[in-house]
């Protein structure tokens, strides 16, 4: 109960220092929700409206709504894809463009505000505290859901991997020549596949075999670099394991290269063991298993 009064203190702070209460943010004419979605779709000049509500993880009629006060100062336009008339997308117009240039200039001049009372020890260690806020929220706002492996995200996942192998294994990497991970092996009950998102872009993945006769085998863990240092690869494990448990399994091992130190590290400080070969991997140094 402290932790979560502290967290609601903290909130209370923020949202009063930085105007979210304030009808008119930043001295202008509207409140934070229109002047953030304002800054969202200048930030890709554009926006698909259905990744601006994922993005921003607002509900889809408030996200309209915003966007009809936008349009009506005319500051926004909303029109289908030229790609796809199904989708959506938001531009600035020239007047919301000239708008979000203002509310840059006055949001560094309110940054500059809150630390200029600050001794310039006070400074550092708040922007440091402010940047260590900023990852762990952002850690919490990853989500895992299971994915088909033939999802447009899954083989984006799949995709990264394969060229991230391929760039740091000593030889490269030719998936061809691997075993396989692929299609129905990765679909219950042969399998699963988990995606990590962050505000609805993929991040990670993790996958899993589920052999009836013998132990689980986790394939496939790949993390971005843009979420790297969040601990998403040991809740990517955690998650792999839990999945493995559920179905009935004891036991979980994996193969990994030996050009993939962290996570060689991070399987050894979960609680894996090295073990003599089990398959016959030809991009495999290291084998190891875990008791459930």
């Amino acid at each position: 109960m402290d932790e979560i009064e502290q967290v609601r203190r903290f909130n209370r702070l923020v949202t009063q220092r930085v105007g979210a209460l304030d009808d008119h943010f930043l001295a202008r004419d509207r409140p934070l929700g229109q002047a953030r979605l304002l800054w969202e779709i200048g930030v890709r000049d554009g926006a698909d409206v259905r990744e601006l509500r994922g993005r921003l993880d607002l509900d889809s009629g408030y996200v309209s709504r915003l966007l009809r006060s936008l349009e009506a100062d005319g500051l926004v336009a909303v029109k289908p894809s030229d790609e796809d008339r199904r989708v959506r997308v938001a531009t600035l117009t020239s007047a919301g463009r000239r708008e979000r240039a203002v509310l840059d200039d006055r949001a560094d001049d309110a940054a500059a505000e809150l630390l200029g009372p600050l001794s310039a020890d006070q400074r550092r260690r708040l922007v440091t505290a402010m940047k260590e806020v900023d990852r762990l929220l952002t850690a919490g706002q990853v989500t895992i859901d299971v994915v088909d492996p033939e999802n447009e995200h899954a083989r984006y996942c799949r995709d990264a991997y394969y060229a991230e192998l391929d760039r740091r294994f000593e030889h490269g990497h030719d998936p061809a020549s691997g075993i396989p991970a692929e299609g129905d092996q990765l679909r219950p009950p042969a399998g699963l596949l988990l995606i990590a998102y962050l505000r609805g872009d993929p991040v990670g993945c993790g996958a899993l075999r589920l052999p009836p006769d013998a132990p689980a085998t986790i394939k496939r863990m790949w993390i971005a670099d843009s979420v790297r240092g969040l601990g998403l690869g040991r809740r990517l494990l955690a998650e792999l394991e839990s999945r493995a448990a559920t179905a009935g399994h004891d036991e979980v091992r994996l193969e990994t290269n030996q050009a993939l130190t962290e996570a060689i590290t991070m399987y050894r400080s979960a609680g894996y063991e090295e073990v003599s070969p089990f398959n016959d991997e030809v991009h495999a140094h290291h084998w190891f298993t875990k008791r459930l």
